[in-house]
């Protein structure tokens, strides 16, 4: 049998336009910051070295740009999920974006956004509690605010607020026991909550011995 003609092989591709595509495919699905980019890239298998090669270029031309990441995931998350200010800095953290480029991002929102969108989410929400006990609604809203990242000072002006307005709370007094002046269940919203109602939202009437809602 005649040797293997070398020429006649397929040449080896080069790992560098490998990578690029490999980029290029991920770009194409979403957004993405360039640590999970390096991390999709070592999956792969792609040698280390290449991989900053091509990522570099790829920053140079504007294909990876961690501030316009980080500044539409601020945007998206904030305006579409109602996140706070801490919920963002996490999911950046999460996705590898430098700390400084974090604390530009998100001071997109202002104070004034943050607390707007907590009535919001809470408004939303309380339109599908009517009928419930107020210390009810006030318990899933607490949970549901904690959950997004928002503190207990923001979270118990809004919710305070938001219940008194309701128009089925119209006098804004509503009894609780003390055993269900405790707090929910969920281990997030529990610390908040039981500074939120019981220290906040309530006060102890010594004639009927219950917390009122005030």
């Amino acid at each position: 049998m005649p040797p293997e003609d070398p020429a006649g092989r397929d040449p080896e591709p080069d790992p560098h336009d490998v990578a690029r595509q490999m980029v290029l495919r991920q770009l194409t699905m979403a957004p993405r910051s360039r640590a999970e980019l390096e991390k999709k890239l070592a999956q792969r298998g792609c040698d280390e070295q290449v991989a900053r090669v091509v990522l570099d270029r790829m920053e140079e031309v504007g294909l990876v740009d961690d501030e316009a990441y980080a500044g539409m995931l601020v945007r998206s998350r904030q305006s579409g999920r109602g996140l706070a200010r801490r919920a963002l800095r996490a999911e950046l953290r999460k996705k590898g974006v430098q700390t400084d480029v974090i604390e530009e991002a998100v001071g997109q929102v202002s104070e004034d956004d943050e607390r707007d969108e907590a009535r919001r989410l809470v408004d939303k929400k309380l339109r599908g509690m009517a009928g419930l006990d107020a210390q009810v609604q006030a318990r899933r809203l607490a949970g549901m605010l904690a959950r997004k990242g928002y503190g207990g000072e923001v979270a118990y002006s809004v919710i305070r607020e938001a219940i008194r307005d309701a128009p089925e709370h119209p006098h804004g007094r509503y009894a609780a026991t003390d055993r269900q002046c405790r707090g929910p269940r969920d281990p997030v919203a529990r610390p908040m909550f039981a500074g939120l109602l019981c220290r906040g939202l309530q006060t102890w009437s010594p004639r009927t011995a219950t917390y009122q809602f005030r």
